[in-house]
């Protein structure tokens, strides 16, 4: 079986992002930038059940511009065997992702798709969901177990009540969450090795795919900065201000 696993080159999430001056954007110049910590899970998964015997292949696919190709060399870096660029320097939403990813996919015929189940540039949440209206193909969203038997693949998904467990028929989608599993730190070795692995670039147009926003951004503006707490000498007092604030 063959393991299809889109990723996003986002700013790093350990860096605090900073709003352009103009406030039409993210400042995204000199920022140290790398692959979505969803999917990343989601690679860790495929890897996990190539070592399963499960997988035969893992196939890493980015849309993004061409310093994605770093992103992609992580994820061949940590195990996938080869990677697909679609490059464009154009800002793609998640509907055009999903298009892109729903050729490649038809072409690629994966068992399964795994991908992060929301970027945290954007917080959108939609491409999978999406990539699986487009195929017609059962989803598993939220993931945080994933079990493969036979020609089905059972998830337990993170919901607002606890965990739900479904069982998918394959070919499926899958989104992964935070407790699926902790991703490996790619070896020297293997980031030598990811040097050499087959890496193709492509382009939206390739696969017959309009990238032209349908949204526009307005204004992109920081938090407003919270104001500084208060000391109180006593609970009467405290329920003095909060009476006072309107709270109580």
């Amino acid at each position: 079986m063959k393991i299809l696993v889109p990723v996003k080159r986002v700013i790093d999430y350990n860096v605090k992002p900073r709003v352009k001056a103009d406030g039409t954007g993210v400042d995204l110049a000199n920022v140290k930038m790398s692959m979505n910590p969803f999917d990343e899970i989601a690679v860790e998964e495929a890897i996990r059940l190539k070592e399963k015997g499960v997988a035969t292949e893992i196939v890493a696919v980015s849309v993004g511009p061409q310093k994605a190709q770093e992103t992609l060399r992580t994820a061949l870096a940590m195990g996938a065997d080869r990677a697909i660029l679609v490059q464009t320097d154009d800002e793609v939403e998640p509907l055009a992702v999903a298009k892109i990813l729903k050729t490649i996919a038809a072409e690629e015929n994966p068992g399964l798709v795994i991908l992060g189940k929301q970027a945290i540039d954007d917080d959108s949440n939609q491409t999978g969901q999406m990539l699986a209206a487009l195929l017609g193909r059962p989803q598993g969203t939220f993931a945080s177990a994933v079990t493969v038997e036979g020609d089905s693949v059972t998830v337990t998904r993170e919901v607002d009540g606890g965990l739900e467990t479904v069982s998918l028929a394959m070919p499926a989608i899958v989104t992964t969450d935070l407790r699926l599993n902790e991703p490996r730190y790619a070896s020297l070795p293997n980031i030598m090795k990811a040097k050499s692995k087959p890496l193709a670039t492509k382009t939206p147009a390739d696969y017959g795919v309009d990238t032209t926003p349908r949204l526009k951004t307005l204004k992109v503006a920081e938090p407003a900065a919270r104001s500084a707490g208060i000391k109180v000498a006593d609970v009467d007092a405290l329920v003095g201000k909060l009476k006072e604030l309107g709270v109580a």
